[in-house]
């Protein structure tokens, strides 16, 4: 089942019992319900209250909450609380502690400072969630279950000695032997072979802190499967106890593990941590004035919605947030929680849980604000949630419709964590990834991301006429036959530089670039540079537009069937070579891009090549507004979001019914005011 069949638009928060006197929890789930709020999560940093001692499990507190929460009609989502081991497990088990790179030991005093590898880790962590799933399985107030929190937040590397045993083992039953290993990854230079499985540590300091990059990429995929097994871990346990309907989830999504496959092996749905308005560092920077910071978190969402198409939030920003530790942002502006929210509902959000209901006055999160103060008065966010909750109330029905997307950024995780030890294609994909974002956001020609991935088939990417690959470095043969069929079939693929010069070990290729996909593409790469600082960047001539190439161009020479589009123009070595290249194949055509992309080259490809906007027909938005459209059974639900502190004007090309108001809108000009919503429905 999708989340639209446990939460269909259902508004909580986040609650932490053990952090507030027993009395207060009853008169806060009741506030909670006379304002919208209707489920509650709890528990994930309460591991202490359920094994004080090792071995010695006690369930009264919980017990307590969770009767009050049955005797008022709140429900809960319980977790496991395995991401913050208590004390007297990082004292007598040093081995479950991560390491930083150096060796030295995190210690007790923050959290996520356990090793998924450790075998007592495991052991305890086996423990407690069977006697947690052994309690409460088929409680009536619970409705789901969320696993650890935020797996590989704050840190997602791992360097104990349980985690370099673990490698060995993983690596063993990867390449069988070490011949094998030294092969992948080129041991040779530098005299780095190994001779002994014992000599394989995980990633360790080294002079100028060069690391073989191939040992490092496969250290990312062990990671990945770590964290993954961690997760199955316990999923499979509550497997075992709970009903049927009650789901398991977790939050949020954090570097260095392969998401998709943890929601296949472990989840119901995923949620995420959505602060628009993300902290940073209150004594040096602030957000880039010319982009407002909340808009760029669509991008988050629609990496979210390329996981689940239906998803859920489990922490939504409602206040100032920040920590003791020297960072900090603004409390939102009026209107600006129920636009974050109707962000993530616009995304795929069918639930919306917002952190947290009063504001910690204890501990490193002092400054990360709920949606009460400390004092837990009525205020001007508590009004906005409730005013929030009430509107997704009228959404009901638009549970369970689907985000949709004019065209699809591809993606795939071995490029994505080749580019955190690539820092060539790191710069450059950066780049690229902006551009697209900020072109389909202002073109109002929504983009999905879609990742690329052994189970991917041929008809998930004929969803979309138009896929854009910005530079796929690590081509496997698999994902080439792939994406020629797609282009057989009518498809359009565009492709950009530094494109299939890597094999999946993240070896460079005895081959002339774009490897793999030479064929494919219609052009050579005969040489290539990045773009020189001191130098103004070259202009690239296509028809009558000239657009401004962006930190690396590729030297093309186009094969016979390539048809040159555009070329390099001004004072650099390479001017009058080819910067686009066409080849139509079968139906399809794919063109090669010679640079990274700007938002104004993006732009220039969603206005030559066969997308629309879906939402031509019904209006038209400001720059300023994102727009976004939501499906299910013939039935729209058009959003309109203003990120900007200044009224800004929609056009509406029909008469439509408005939601939140609850009336109808007239053809015509009508402003949208500073951080306003609205969701017309068709």
């Amino acid at each position: 089942m999708g989340i639209e069949s446990y939460m269909g638009m259902t508004t909580g928060v986040c609650y932490y019992p053990e952090h507030w006197e027993e009395k207060d929890w009853k008169p806060d789930l009741l506030q909670m319900l006379e304002n919208g709020i209707h489920v509650v999560r709890v528990a994930e940093f309460a591991w202490s209250f359920f094994e004080p001692e090792e071995g010695v499990f006690t369930f009264d507190f919980f017990d307590r909450f969770l009767e009050v929460a049955r005797e008022t009609g709140m429900k809960v989502i319980f977790c496991t609380p395995t991401a913050t081991p208590p004390a007297w497990a990082s004292n007598q088990y040093p081995e479950i502690l991560n390491a930083n790179r150096q060796g030295v030991l995190y210690r007790h005093g923050h959290r996520r400072h356990y090793n998924y590898n450790s075998p007592k880790y495991r052991e305890l962590t086996r423990n407690i969630v069977t006697r947690l799933a052994e309690h409460y399985a088929g409680h009536p107030a619970i409705i789901g279950w969320q696993l650890d929190n935020e797996f590989n937040c704050g840190t997602d590397e791992f360097y104990s000695q349980s985690d370099s045993l673990a490698f060995r083992v993983y690596l063993r039953k990867k390449y069988g032997t070490l011949e094998a290993l030294n092969k992948a990854w080129g041991t040779v230079f530098w005299n780095q072979s190994y001779t002994s499985w014992e000599e394989v540590f995980v990633p360790r300091p080294t002079v100028a802190g060069y690391t073989n990059p191939h040992m490092e990429l496969e250290f990312i995929r062990f990671i990945s499967q770590s964290t993954r097994e961690f997760a199955k871990l316990q999923s499979d346990i509550l497997r075992q106890y709970l009903p049927k309907e009650t789901f398991i989830t977790t939050n949020g999504i954090f570097g260095n593990v392969d998401n998709h496959a943890m929601t296949e092996e472990s989840l119901d749905f995923i949620t995420y941590d959505s602060y628009p308005n993300f902290a940073y560092d209150v004594f040096s920077s602030a957000p880039d004035p010319k982009e407002p910071e909340d808009r760029k978190w669509s991008r988050n969402l629609a990496q979210v919605r390329s996981i689940c198409p239906h998803f859920g939030i489990m922490e939504q920003q409602s206040g100032p947030c920040g920590s003791v530790e020297g960072y900090g942002s603004p409390t939102p502006n009026p209107g600006q929680i129920k636009l974050w929210t109707l962000q993530s509902v616009a995304h795929g959000a069918d639930f919306v849980s917002y952190f947290r209901w009063k504001t910690a006055t204890i501990g490193s999160e002092i400054y990360w604000h709920g949606i009460l103060d400390y004092d837990g008065r009525e205020n001007r966010r508590l009004r906005e949630v409730r005013e929030t909750a009430a509107g997704l109330q009228k959404l009901r029905d638009a549970a369970g419709s689907t985000y949709k997307a004019s065209f699809a950024l591809l993606q795939d995780y071995d490029n994505l964590w080749d580019n955190r030890v690539d820092p060539w294609m790191e710069r450059i994909d950066r780049q690229s990834q902006k551009a697209w974002f900020q072109a389909s956001q202002k073109s109002h020609i929504p983009m999905d991301y879609l990742y690329l991935r052994e189970n991917t088939t041929l008809e998930q990417l004929q969803r979309y006429p138009l896929l854009v690959y910005p530079h796929g470095a690590i081509l496997r043969e698999s994902t080439v036959r792939l994406l020629e069929a797609y282009v057989e079939q009518g498809g359009t693929l565009i492709l950009g530089c530094r494109t299939g010069f890597k094999d999946e070990y993240g070896r460079c290729l005895r081959l002339p670039a774009p490897g793999l996909a030479r064929g494919l593409s219609g052009a050579t790469v005969e040489e290539f540079t990045f773009l020189r600082p001191e130098d103004p960047a070259p202009s690239i001539r296509w028809g009558e537009k000239t657009l401004e190439a962006s930190v690396f161009a590729d030297l093309l020479s186009p094969d016979p069937e390539g048809e040159v589009l555009a070329t390099f123009e001004g004072g650099c070595f390479y001017a009058g070579t080819p910067a686009l290249v066409r080849k139509q194949t079968g139906r399809g055509a794919v063109y090669a891009y010679a640079s990274a992309f700007t938002e104004e080259s993006a732009r220039a490809f969603l206005e030559a090549l066969p997308v629309e906007s879906p939402f031509a027909p019904y209006l038209e938005g400001e720059e300023a507004c994102e727009l976004a459209l939501r499906e299910k059974e013939g039935k729209k639900f058009l959003f309109v979001l203003n990120y900007s502190k200044e009224p800004r004007e929609i056009f509406l090309k029909q008469p439509m019914e408005e939601r939140l108001e609850g009336k109808l809108h007239p053809e015509g000009k009508e402003q949208v005011e500073p951080y306003g919503v609205r969701v017309f429905a068709l």
